[in-house]
């Protein structure tokens, strides 16, 4: 069986949408034939072997709202002999590139999120996406509850399955490397320490949590980089509190688990249905952390389960989350039944191996269609 998967971009671009494709590709490389297909950063195509996944990135012009330029993608697919074509939603670029190249394989579809905030650019493409959901045989979604939010979805629902995302616990296992850093990371910068990781743009409401921070005791950590960062600074410093709002900018791979070791909890103040699930809450639960994350209509509540494995808030409340999070720190015993309900949890329910299995079996579901 010939998997090529398309997305706008892969490792070593970092975002959850990436992470997951490198994941999915890892994990079924040695039971498919699997290849990715994505837009290069630059203007020179690049082919190369990643993790021995076979990537392929095609030259890109830059980016249209959020989408790359990147016409290589019709050619690529146009030649391609693939079996199934796995594509992630939203990528507009791919989708219009699939559609128009007629691949005759097999479609699935992983829909990460509905396209939220650029109205025009969703009216524009409503024709397409019905198209592409008439056309898709399978759908792939990481919770329920994008299904019930979506109007999209629901016309669908037959043709869905639930997939939740997977994540190797094993990796943030702790061990004497990472506690060492970790003794590091809370002697820089004190305790107790709220930890956010995450791209700072509009969608992740890290304004509201700077702002729940002035009635919180504590240090807050914000690892990531975006276009809000110098508006996030200057909202810290307004608010008087720059001396316990800390940009510790990108946070490799390596020094991942112990930021979160380091934390007594995680924060997701996500305020837009662009935030699908929130994997990095998993990543959190991994390392026994509680988090509290936001209300949405989608899988953010799926992955994070009120009063089990951390607390959810209404999304855009400063108050609630100052609240929510004064609640866990206050609360010792709370705080450690949370996050020891999340470990176990993560470990049992968004297994690694259990995510890959169940996208094989989409794929053979899929030829049979």
């Amino acid at each position: 069986m010939k998997v090529l998967q398309i997305n706008k971009l892969y490792y070593p671009h970092i975002g959850g949408v990436e992470k997951h494709v490198k994941d999915v590709a890892e994990a079924l490389v040695g039971k498919v034939d699997m290849q990715v297909l994505v837009a290069n950063t630059s203007r020179a195509p690049v082919n190369e072997t990643v993790e021995g996944v076979n990537v392929t990135r095609v030259a890109s012009w830059g980016v249209l709202r959020s989408a790359p330029l990147a016409p290589g993608f019709y050619s690529e697919i146009r030649k391609s002999n693939a079996d199934i074509y796995h594509l992630h939603f939203p990528n507009p670029t791919g989708e219009l590139a699939y559609l128009a190249a007629g691949a005759p394989g097999k479609l699935v579809l992983t829909y990460h999120s509905d396209i939220i905030r650029q109205k025009l650019l969703r009216g524009l493409y409503k024709p397409f996406l019905k198209k592409l959901l008439a056309r898709a045989d399978l759908i792939m979604v990481s919770s329920p509850n994008i299904i019930e939010s979506s109007e999209w979805l629901r016309p669908v629902r037959d043709k869905c399955r639930v997939i939740p995302f997977g994540i190797d616990a094993s990796q943030f296992k702790l061990n004497d490397d990472i506690s060492t850093k970790a003794h590091v990371i809370r002697k820089r910068f004190g305790s107790p320490i709220v930890f956010f990781l995450g791209r700072l743009i509009y969608y992740k409401g890290v304004e509201f949590l700077i702002k729940a921070m002035k009635s919180v005791n504590a240090q807050l950590v914000i690892a990531g980089k975006g276009d809000l960062e110098s508006e996030l600074k200057k909202l810290a410093s307004d608010l008087k509190i720059s001396d316990r709002v800390h940009f510790v900018g990108t946070v490799s791979a390596q020094d991942l688990s112990s930021y979160f070791y380091a934390s007594d909890l995680f924060a997701l103040p996500s305020t837009a249905n662009s935030e699908a699930f929130g994997y990095v809450q998993l990543e959190a639960h991994a390392c026994g952390l509680p988090v509290v994350s936001t209300n949405l209509p989608t899988g953010v509540p799926y992955a994070n389960l009120d009063n089990v494995t951390g607390l959810i808030v209404p999304p855009s409340d400063s108050e609630a989350l100052a609240a929510a999070i004064n609640k866990l720190l206050q609360d010792d015993a709370l705080r450690q039944k949370l996050g020891s309900q999340a470990k176990k949890r993560v470990e049992n329910q968004f297994n690694f191996e259990v995510m890959a299995e169940a996208i094989e079996k989409v794929y053979r579901e899929a030829l049979t269609t």
